[in-house]
């Protein structure tokens, strides 16, 4: 039965698990550009607006599994936008024109679920949804873009690498002071070798250790010749070889 119940299971993920690609990771974020203040029904409007793995960096699947788009909820009734991809990685823009009334915003993203991006009122403008993603790292972010990036980018990263590069550089932060020209920088002490561990009585611990071995040895020496009895004199020993058995 076990045998049986592994085989179908088998079968399933050699089924399903080829539609999503490895590395397509289990979600991904949508970060807009500049949005209107003010949106007017029946009046067209250009949204751009970039689709993140992970929140911080570009799909890595085939481009087929990531269509994008804006898209407008209310009640039973959608209304979807396609975006048209901008020569910036993971950067689109979407054409839309909202009839009058209250809409769920949500941004679509290929075989990743659909981010929420806030309510929108028309007449009136959008009210931001909080992320249900984070999307700053702490840690190391890499620049695909150059010039033109993500609103958030560096999502309080310490350090960015630009892509096909190896060295990190600091985040940009504005409020941090620039350093003074003319300080001279001390050059950094060299670390002084630790010493070696010592017992209670002062000696290395790898010398203490070497004694406790031997004398472990000579200790296990000595009970073997004592199991086989004294050693007769050299006139009295008889040309008979005995081979012990323990």
């Amino acid at each position: 039965m076990t045998r049986r119940i592994l085989a179908a299971l088998a079968v399933v993920a050699a089924v399903v698990l080829p539609a999503v690609p490895a590395n397509a990771g289990a979600w991904a974020v949508t970060e807009l550009d500049t949005f209107p203040q003010s949106i007017a029904p029946g009046t067209t409007y250009t949204i751009g607006y970039w689709v993140l793995q992970h929140g911080t960096h570009p799909f890595e699947g085939p481009k087929s599994a990531m269509p994008t788009g804006l898209r407008l909820t209310q009640g039973s009734k959608v209304l979807d936008f396609p975006g048209t991809p901008l020569p910036e990685p993971a950067h689109f823009a979407a054409t839309i024109q909202v009839p009058e009334g209250t809409w769920k915003l949500e941004g679509v993203q290929g075989i990743f679920a659909p981010y929420l991006l806030g309510q929108l009122t028309v007449p009136g403008g959008l009210e931001v949804a909080p992320p249900p993603f984070p999307t700053q790292t702490g840690g190391t972010v890499t620049d695909f873009w150059g010039p033109v990036k993500p609103p958030g980018f560096p999502w309080d990263a310490k350090h960015v690498v630009t892509a096909g590069t190896t060295s990190t550089a600091p985040a940009p932060s504005p409020s941090a002071p620039a350093p003074s020209p003319s300080a001279p920088v001390a050059p950094a002490a060299a670390a002084a070798p630790a010493p070696p561990a010592r017992t209670a009585d002062g000696l290395p611990w790898g010398w203490a250790a070497g004694g406790a071995a031997v004398g472990a040895v000579a200790v296990y020496l000595t009970g073997r010749l004592r199991r086989r009895g004294p050693v007769p004199p050299a006139g009295d020993r008889e040309d008979t070889y005995v081979i012990s058995q323990s």
